[in-house]
């Protein structure tokens, strides 16, 4: 069993081009795999363990060009009070042998993939020409998706509204020194901010009732609540919401009033329209799924698989049945 640890998996320098497209191949491959939705536990408070699950479709069923089928669980918790309060790991098995193959630290797999469907969905929704994004919680997921928003695009200029709390616009700024397909506007009023853009990326971690009133969510515009809190108000109001898998969103409480609801795969398949108007709201909630967990975490693991920088621990198994 190999032990591949986040200072590995960012020496490796995948760029955001690529995490873009493992994000396209892997919900290309969604209908194929098997993928339970994720169970939570809470041993206090706000504090959980969740449990993500997912069976990739054997290699001969998909354009994905893997050298085995894999099965992996990824364990993200909450702890509070931990530095950092938020962790996650992964278990990556051979599906054909049951072989445990590695364990991986998944914090950079999980910014990264998060940012990534979020920049997918983004352009696969909002209206033609759109270039005007606003960001509001601006953590790594923040960067993250505009790191995959500026490469996966750079033909493309891109103005970028920052909603101002304490320093970190002005750090925000800072990480996209040499960008020259971005320019930043701070600004004080998430309202304001909302009511000016074509994308509005939530990536605040929490949330206590409506972030942005329906007023200033005008005609056109598209929705990307990464965390989901604070946009319930647009549930019934929307044109359209879509998610990333209709298991996971399925008890959202406003899930049955939802508007021409599909899932995002379906318009990155092509097989639905996703906008036709410039005037439809349309929100789209990604809940995040194992499955992109697990492309990624089977992509970084053939990158390493003869690495012999990597360390590598003896598994020894019984190789009879035995009694006890």
């Amino acid at each position: 069993m190999k032990i591949i640890t986040q200072q590995q998996i960012k020496a490796l320098g995948i760029s955001p081009e690529m995490c873009v497209q493992w994000i396209r191949e892997s919900f290309a491959m969604k209908k194929q795999a098997q993928l339970p939705a994720k169970i939570s536990v809470h041993p206090a408070d706000t504090d959980f363990f969740t449990s993500m699950p997912c069976l990739l479709p054997h290699p001969a069923h998909t354009a994905v060009n893997f050298k085995r089928q894999y099965f992996g669980i990824k364990e993200v918790h909450r702890i509070e009070g931990a530095v950092p309060s938020l962790g996650s790991d992964m278990m990556l098995y051979d599906a054909a042998t049951g072989e445990l193959l590695a364990l991986l630290d998944t914090d950079w797999i999980t910014t990264m993939r998060t940012g990534a469907v979020a920049a997918v969905s983004a352009k696969a929704l909002r209206k033609p020409n759109a270039t005007t994004y606003g960001f509001v919680g601006l953590g790594n997921t923040a960067r993250a998706t505009l790191l995959c928003v500026l490469h996966a695009e750079p033909e493309k200029h891109f103005n970028v509204k920052l909603l101002k709390y304490k320093d970190q616009a002005e750090q925000f700024v800072a990480r996209f020194t040499g960008y020259e397909n971005v320019s930043f506007e701070v600004m004080e009023h998430i309202d304001e901010m909302a009511s000016t853009v074509d994308v509005l990326v939530s990536c605040i971690t929490s949330a206590t009732g409506q972030l942005v009133s329906d007023q200033a969510l005008l005609p056109g515009i598209t929705v990307i609540p990464v965390h989901m809190r604070g946009f319930q108000n647009c549930d019934t109001t929307f044109d359209r919401v879509l998610g990333d898998d209709t298991d996971h969103v399925r008890g959202f409480k406003y899930f049955s009033q939802f508007r021409g609801y599909n899932e995002i795969g379906e318009v990155l398949a092509g097989a639905d329209p996703g906008r036709t108007s410039n005037e439809q709201r349309i929100i789209d909630y990604n809940y995040g799924l194992a499955l992109h967990d697990v492309t990624f975490a089977a992509k970084i693991y053939e990158l390493l698989e003869h690495d012999p920088q990597v360390q590598c621990v003896a598994m020894v198994k019984e190789t009879e049945k035995f009694w006890v």
